[in-house]
């Protein structure tokens, strides 16, 4: 039950999801993808200081009310009163701006079926993928009156993504700061030549 989860996880070491009754374990992150979610909310949190906005790291789980899902993302962002369920630990319910920082493992479930819970949430505005193997950072827009999504992305190491849901821009420069990536795999080489 949700009860059986929220007290399991209150005594867990690890962060779990939960849905329809089922708890799944959530890996720690690779160095890499550590380094840019910590850019991340450096670079989000010196930009949002003098705004009426709050950001939640990866430790503030969200509950996506309509599908039952309760999940951990990278970063998430408020600029309304941060509401949350009645039970402890709490859950938010109203980002407005959701940050995942993808991996090998989890690229296919954040672009899919995480992605699907998390459009349900009548507060988010954007959905932001960050790549930990290679520069690029895609933005998911929900244009207005509308259950419609577009997609902005941007790959040029110089280069930066508007939020307009938040008033930030990200710069590629500041995301990838001081991380390693990997080197792109002969197959990816011999595509882009």
């Amino acid at each position: 039950s949700v009860e059986e989860y929220l007290a399991f996880e209150e005594r867990a070491e690890g962060k779990h999801e939960y849905f329809h009754g089922e708890i799944f374990d959530m890996a720690g992150g690779s160095p890499e993808h550590n380094a840019i979610a910590f850019n991340l909310s450096s670079e989000l949190g010196r930009q949002l200081e003098d705004r009426p906005c709050q950001g939640f790291s990866s430790d503030q789980r969200v509950k996506i009310t309509r599908t039952g899902l309760y999940t951990y993302p990278d970063l998430s962002i408020v600029c309304a009163t941060p509401q949350f369920d009645e039970q402890r630990p709490r859950s938010l319910l109203n980002p407005l701006l959701i940050v995942e920082v993808l991996s090998d493992t989890t690229e296919a479930y954040d672009r899919g079926a995480k992605f699907e819970h998390y459009r349900t949430l009548p507060s988010l505005r954007e959905y932001v993928l960050v790549a930990s193997n290679r520069r690029c950072v895609e933005r998911f827009t929900r244009q207005p009156d509308s259950d419609d999504w577009v997609l902005a992305a941007c790959t040029d190491p110089e280069g930066a993504i508007a939020l307009p849901s938040i008033g930030c821009r990200l710069e590629l420069a500041r995301v990838y700061h001081k991380v390693e990536l990997p080197a792109p795999s002969l197959r990816l080489r011999t595509e882009l030549e």
